[in-house]
Protein backbone atom coordinates (compact mmCIF):
# COMPACT_ATOMS: atom_id res chain seq x y z
CA UNK A 1 0.00 0.00 0.00
CA UNK A 2 1.58 3.43 -1.06
CA UNK A 3 1.77 6.25 1.37
CA UNK A 4 -1.47 8.36 -0.29
CA UNK A 5 -3.44 5.16 0.24
CA UNK A 6 -2.48 4.61 3.89
CA UNK A 7 -3.08 8.70 4.11
CA UNK A 8 -6.51 8.04 2.41
CA UNK A 9 -7.57 5.65 4.93
CA UNK A 10 -6.34 7.15 7.63
CA UNK A 11 -8.28 10.58 6.97
CA UNK A 12 -11.48 8.85 6.57
CA UNK A 13 -11.52 6.86 9.58
CA UNK A 14 -10.15 9.36 11.98
CA UNK A 15 -11.09 12.93 10.12
CA UNK A 16 -14.37 13.07 11.92
CA UNK A 17 -13.14 12.28 15.33
CA UNK A 18 -9.93 14.70 15.68
CA UNK A 19 -12.64 17.72 14.60
CA UNK A 20 -14.85 16.61 17.27
CA UNK A 21 -12.07 17.07 19.45
CA UNK A 22 -10.50 19.80 18.74
CA UNK A 23 -13.82 21.27 18.23
CA UNK A 24 -14.09 21.20 22.33
CA UNK A 25 -10.77 22.27 22.28
CA UNK A 26 -11.81 25.57 20.32
CA UNK A 27 -14.48 25.49 18.88
CA UNK A 28 -16.12 24.46 15.30
CA UNK A 29 -14.38 27.18 12.95
CA UNK A 30 -10.89 27.08 14.77
CA UNK A 31 -11.32 23.60 15.33
CA UNK A 32 -11.57 22.39 11.36
CA UNK A 33 -8.14 24.81 11.31
CA UNK A 34 -6.20 22.60 13.92
CA UNK A 35 -7.62 19.38 11.97
CA UNK A 36 -6.43 20.49 8.75
CA UNK A 37 -2.86 21.22 10.71
CA UNK A 38 -3.06 17.74 11.96
CA UNK A 39 -3.26 15.84 9.04
CA UNK A 40 -0.70 18.05 7.64
CA UNK A 41 1.82 16.66 9.72
CA UNK A 42 0.44 13.28 9.77
CA UNK A 43 1.13 13.27 6.08
CA UNK A 44 4.42 14.55 6.53
CA UNK A 45 5.23 11.08 9.05
CA UNK A 46 3.16 8.75 8.00
CA UNK A 47 5.74 6.47 8.39
CA UNK A 48 6.36 7.58 12.31
CA UNK A 49 2.26 6.77 12.70
CA UNK A 50 1.79 4.34 15.44
CA UNK A 51 -1.29 1.87 15.58
CA UNK A 52 -3.96 2.74 16.36
CA UNK A 53 -3.23 6.29 15.10
CA UNK A 54 -6.14 8.14 16.78
CA UNK A 55 -4.53 8.61 20.06
CA UNK A 56 -1.38 10.18 17.99
CA UNK A 57 -3.62 12.32 15.98
CA UNK A 58 -5.07 13.93 18.61
CA UNK A 59 -1.97 14.19 20.86
CA UNK A 60 -0.46 16.51 17.49
CA UNK A 61 -3.85 18.31 17.85
CA UNK A 62 -3.45 18.91 21.05
CA UNK A 63 -0.13 20.57 20.78
CA UNK A 64 -2.01 22.43 17.73
CA UNK A 65 -3.97 24.38 19.95
CA UNK A 66 -1.20 24.54 22.60
CA UNK A 67 0.72 26.44 20.01
CA UNK A 68 -2.03 28.77 18.85
CA UNK A 69 -2.14 30.11 22.90
CA UNK A 70 1.41 30.77 22.36
CA UNK A 71 0.98 32.39 19.69
CA UNK A 72 -2.28 34.30 20.00
CA UNK A 73 -3.95 34.14 23.25
CA UNK A 74 -6.73 36.09 22.33
CA UNK A 75 -7.81 33.82 19.70
CA UNK A 76 -7.60 30.82 22.23
CA UNK A 77 -9.37 32.36 24.74
CA UNK A 78 -12.13 33.33 22.27
CA UNK A 79 -11.92 29.78 20.25
CA UNK A 80 -11.93 28.01 24.30
CA UNK A 81 -15.29 30.19 24.82
CA UNK A 82 -16.85 28.54 21.36
CA UNK A 83 -16.12 25.03 22.23
CA UNK A 84 -17.50 25.82 26.05
CA UNK A 85 -20.99 26.88 24.07
CA UNK A 86 -20.24 23.49 22.33
CA UNK A 87 -20.30 21.13 25.39
CA UNK A 88 -23.00 23.49 27.43
CA UNK A 89 -25.70 22.05 24.03
CA UNK A 90 -24.42 19.07 24.97
CA UNK A 91 -24.20 17.20 21.63
CA UNK A 92 -22.26 14.54 23.03
CA UNK A 93 -22.41 14.39 26.63
CA UNK A 94 -24.75 11.69 27.16
CA UNK A 95 -22.02 9.14 28.52
CA UNK A 96 -20.56 11.66 30.72
CA UNK A 97 -23.94 12.74 32.09
CA UNK A 98 -24.75 8.29 32.88
CA UNK A 99 -26.80 8.21 36.00
CA UNK A 100 -27.70 11.98 36.66
CA UNK A 101 -30.90 12.92 36.95
CA UNK A 102 -30.63 16.06 35.09
CA UNK A 103 -29.13 16.21 31.84
CA UNK A 104 -29.29 20.63 31.88
CA UNK A 105 -27.38 20.05 35.13
CA UNK A 106 -25.09 17.78 34.26
CA UNK A 107 -24.06 19.90 31.30
CA UNK A 108 -23.63 23.54 33.54
CA UNK A 109 -21.42 21.07 36.09
CA UNK A 110 -19.28 20.12 32.99
CA UNK A 111 -18.86 23.80 31.77
CA UNK A 112 -18.30 24.70 34.68
CA UNK A 113 -15.22 22.70 35.67
CA UNK A 114 -11.78 23.68 34.07
CA UNK A 115 -10.58 23.10 30.36
CA UNK A 116 -8.05 20.22 31.57
CA UNK A 117 -10.91 18.52 33.73
CA UNK A 118 -13.18 18.70 30.91
CA UNK A 119 -10.80 17.33 28.07
CA UNK A 120 -10.15 14.56 30.76
CA UNK A 121 -13.38 13.53 30.79
CA UNK A 122 -14.06 14.06 26.99
CA UNK A 123 -11.30 11.78 25.59
CA UNK A 124 -13.12 8.97 27.69
CA UNK A 125 -16.70 9.82 27.42
CA UNK A 126 -16.54 11.28 24.14
CA UNK A 127 -14.02 9.81 22.47
CA UNK A 128 -13.93 6.57 23.39
CA UNK A 129 -10.16 6.32 24.38
CA UNK A 130 -9.18 3.58 27.34
CA UNK A 131 -6.78 5.08 29.87
CA UNK A 132 -3.42 4.58 28.39
CA UNK A 133 -4.29 6.27 24.62
CA UNK A 134 -5.74 8.89 26.77
CA UNK A 135 -2.63 9.05 28.89
CA UNK A 136 -0.85 9.30 25.58
CA UNK A 137 -2.76 12.35 23.96
CA UNK A 138 -2.01 14.29 27.43
CA UNK A 139 1.68 12.81 27.54
CA UNK A 140 1.70 11.23 30.96
CA UNK A 141 1.76 8.08 32.02
CA UNK A 142 -1.43 5.79 32.67
CA UNK A 143 -1.26 5.42 36.47
CA UNK A 144 -1.25 9.73 36.11
CA UNK A 145 -3.97 9.78 34.22
CA UNK A 146 -6.16 7.15 36.23
CA UNK A 147 -5.55 9.66 39.23
CA UNK A 148 -6.36 12.32 37.38
CA UNK A 149 -9.46 11.59 35.65
CA UNK A 150 -10.51 10.41 39.49
CA UNK A 151 -10.12 13.63 40.38
CA UNK A 152 -11.64 15.50 37.72
CA UNK A 153 -14.77 12.89 38.33
CA UNK A 154 -15.29 13.51 41.35
CA UNK A 155 -15.49 17.57 40.95
CA UNK A 156 -17.89 16.76 38.37
CA UNK A 157 -20.02 15.19 40.99
CA UNK A 158 -19.57 17.75 43.23
CA UNK A 159 -20.59 20.04 40.88
CA UNK A 160 -23.49 18.10 39.73
CA UNK A 161 -24.92 17.86 43.71
CA UNK A 162 -24.14 21.85 43.68
CA UNK A 163 -26.38 22.97 41.30
CA UNK A 164 -29.16 19.50 41.39
CA UNK A 165 -32.67 20.55 42.75
CA UNK A 166 -33.24 20.77 46.22
CA UNK A 167 -35.72 17.46 47.10
CA UNK A 168 -39.18 18.58 47.17
CA UNK A 169 -40.86 18.79 50.03
CA UNK A 170 -42.84 15.44 51.97
CA UNK A 171 -46.68 16.04 51.01
CA UNK A 172 -47.48 13.83 53.93
CA UNK A 173 -45.12 15.30 56.88
CA UNK A 174 -46.56 13.45 59.89
CA UNK A 175 -47.64 14.13 63.45
CA UNK A 176 -46.70 17.35 64.79
CA UNK A 177 -44.27 17.97 67.16
CA UNK A 178 -47.19 17.68 70.29
CA UNK A 179 -50.37 15.43 70.32
CA UNK A 180 -53.58 17.36 69.07
CA UNK A 181 -56.44 17.61 70.39
CA UNK A 182 -58.75 14.02 69.87
CA UNK A 183 -61.66 13.42 67.78
CA UNK A 184 -65.05 14.76 69.64
CA UNK A 185 -66.90 12.43 71.03
CA UNK A 186 -69.80 11.02 69.22
CA UNK A 187 -73.07 12.98 70.60
CA UNK A 188 -75.07 10.64 72.88
CA UNK A 189 -77.97 8.46 70.66
CA UNK A 190 -81.48 10.39 71.11
CA UNK A 191 -84.05 7.45 72.66
CA UNK A 192 -87.05 9.06 71.05
CA UNK A 193 -85.15 8.16 67.85
CA UNK A 194 -84.46 4.35 68.73
CA UNK A 195 -86.86 1.79 66.68
CA UNK A 196 -86.96 -0.64 68.81
CA UNK A 197 -89.73 -0.91 71.47
CA UNK A 198 -89.12 0.41 74.70
CA UNK A 199 -89.57 -2.79 76.48
CA UNK A 200 -87.08 -4.06 74.23
CA UNK A 201 -84.92 -0.96 75.42
CA UNK A 202 -85.66 -1.78 79.16
CA UNK A 203 -84.53 -5.73 78.59
CA UNK A 204 -80.76 -4.85 77.00
CA UNK A 205 -80.53 -1.88 79.35
CA UNK A 206 -81.20 -4.79 82.26
CA UNK A 207 -78.87 -7.71 80.61
CA UNK A 208 -75.82 -4.92 80.12
CA UNK A 209 -76.11 -4.11 84.00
Amino acid sequence: MTDAQRFRDLYEECHPRVLAYAASLVGRQVGEDITSETFTVAWRRMRDIPTPPLPWLLGVARNLTRELRRRDGRQYDLAAQEAQRIITSGAQVEDVAAGVTERAVALQALAGLSAADRELLTLVAWHGLGPRQAARVLGCSSATFAVRLHRARRRLERAVDALGPSPEPDPDPGPGPGPGPGPEPAPAPDPDLDPRPRASRANVTVKET
